[in-house]
């Protein structure tokens, strides 16, 4: 008996807080202007997608102690884009990536119990963390929680933002004009959390929404970030792409449910993945390798070897050959404020891995940049992409990818108009919405009021 077609879930990445997009390309337009969300975001329903996700920069990184100006440093607040957004689209799902560590339970769940009202249940949120006391210095407590613990107070900040959540079990109002009684209950949202990071209680003011809780996502690819998502998420940003290593993490992250008494379809794995679209998958290549050199021009290249031999190396070519002076492994990095620099734990190993690559393939600085830089991309004919993102959703690779067009707004509507139709002929992807909640585009039950009987029980 054949294995039954996965369908395919598909969103899209407005991004802004790194070097994929080209914003000095004549087509790019603004990462401020409200139109430039509102075209994105319709061209994502317009195609049906799951939906939007905005990642989010709290500190405008430095190098050398200079702003990082080589690719776009800043944008508006995300729950004000997301609730903007709220108005102009019906069912595009709305995923904003706010901070544990800067912020307060309580405030974070009131803006996205917000968020679900003003949408009809369309809000979720990715968890994530900051790992540097740099980004810390712009609030009250920069500096003082350290690395170890950022996990940990991740995980009660979430497990306390539910507890708000699930104060109100959804059926309290009553609104009944004659009698002038407006709630059931007077106690509705009440809530006392104390824990290691939190000590709150009071009653959270914002009823329960259509969603019951926003959907939540994570991204990390340490152990500690796999077991969080598989402890709580409803999805995991991944960024391994390719059909080997996709396996393998899709396999690991699933593996881990069962332990927390999940079943492998309450999380999904959806990786990151650009894309590169011509007529022929010829020409397609030729563009890939054009968009390239734009992402990474020689100053980018030379900033970027900067992250692993943290050292100002502003004197070198960036088309000549690897610096012969090796990383400085020291705990103060040029680069502050960039998550990439935790990529290279081993600086001293990866120069030389690096300068093997260069020397086998004759690479200069800018060259090496480009092919290690390189993130999972779809590269071809709309065909070829369509079947390529079917193959690896097929093969357990992942659950679907949230694809970061390289121009800004408009680099989206090529994909939407032409590879969105041959996945939907094959009947891997929606023709239309089925459901009005994220939840329901995701295939993700809805938290019913037992958690709040619960708790409220005992």
């Amino acid at each position: 008996m054949s294995k039954p077609l996965k369908q395919i879930h598909l969103a899209a990445h407005f991004p802004g807080v790194n070097n994929t997009t080209v914003w000095s390309d004549p087509e790019a337009g603004s990462h401020i202007e409200f139109s430039s969300f509102a075209h994105f975001a319709r061209t994502a329903e317009r195609a049906k997608f799951d939906f939007l996700f905005l990642a989010e920069g709290l500190r405008l990184r430095e190098q050398g102690g200079k702003i990082y100006d080589l690719d776009v440093v800043g944008r508006p607040d995300t729950f004000t884009v997301l609730s903007a957004l709220a108005a102009v689209t019906d069912r595009l799902g709305l995923t904003g990536t706010i901070n544990s560590t800067f912020n307060e339970p309580y405030e974070v769940a009131r803006q996205f119990a917000s968020l679900d009202h003003l949408s009809g249940g369309r809000a979720a949120w990715n968890v994530v963390t900051s790992w540097d006391a740099f980004t810390g210095e712009n609030f009250r407590r920069g500096g003082f929680l350290p690395q170890e613990e950022r996990y940990s107070r991740a995980k009660e900040f979430l497990a306390t933002a539910t507890e708000l959540f699930d104060s109100w079990s959804g059926d309290e109002i009553v609104a009944d004009q004659a009698a002038g009684t407006f709630l059931a209950d007077a106690r509705s949202g009440a809530f006392a959390h104390q824990g290691q990071h939190f000590d709150i209680a009071g009653q959270f003011n914002v009823p329960r929404s259509p969603q019951g809780r926003p959907v939540i996502f994570q991204a990390g690819d340490s152990d500690e970030g796999r077991e969080f998502a598989a402890a709580g998420a409803d999805a995991i940003f991944g960024r391994h792409g390719t059909l080997k290593e996709g396996q393998a993490f899709y396999t690991d992250v699933k593996s881990r449910l069962a332990r927390h008494g999940r079943t492998p379809d309450q999380l999904l794995i959806l990786p990151a993945a650009t894309f590169v679209l011509g007529d022929t998958d010829a020409e397609a290549r030729e563009l890939a390798h054009e968009v390239r050199r734009k992402q990474v021009s020689g100053a980018t290249a030379i900033k970027h070897l900067e992250f692993v031999w943290n050292r100002d190396l502003s004197a070198y070519d960036p088309d000549g050959p690897l610096p012969d002076i090796d990383p400085d492994p020291g705990e103060h990095t040029i680069a502050r404020g960039r998550a990439q620099v935790r990529m290279y734990r081993d600086p001293l190993a990866v120069a030389r891995e690096w300068r093997e690559l260069a020397e086998a393939n004759k690479w200069s600085i800018r060259d090496l940049v480009i092919e290690t830089g390189n993130r999972q991309t779809f590269i071809g004919s709309p065909a070829t992409v369509a079947e390529t993102i079917n193959s690896l959703v097929q093969a357990d690779a992942a659950d679907g990818f949230i694809l970061v067009p390289h121009i800004t707004p408009g680099g989206l509507d090529t994909f939407a108009d032409t590879v969105v139709p041959l996945l939907q002929e094959r009947g891997v992807f929606r023709t239309e919405y089925e459901g009005t909640t994220l939840r329901d585009h995701l295939g993700l039950a809805h938290p019913g009021t037992e958690a709040h009987r619960d708790r409220t029980a005992s």
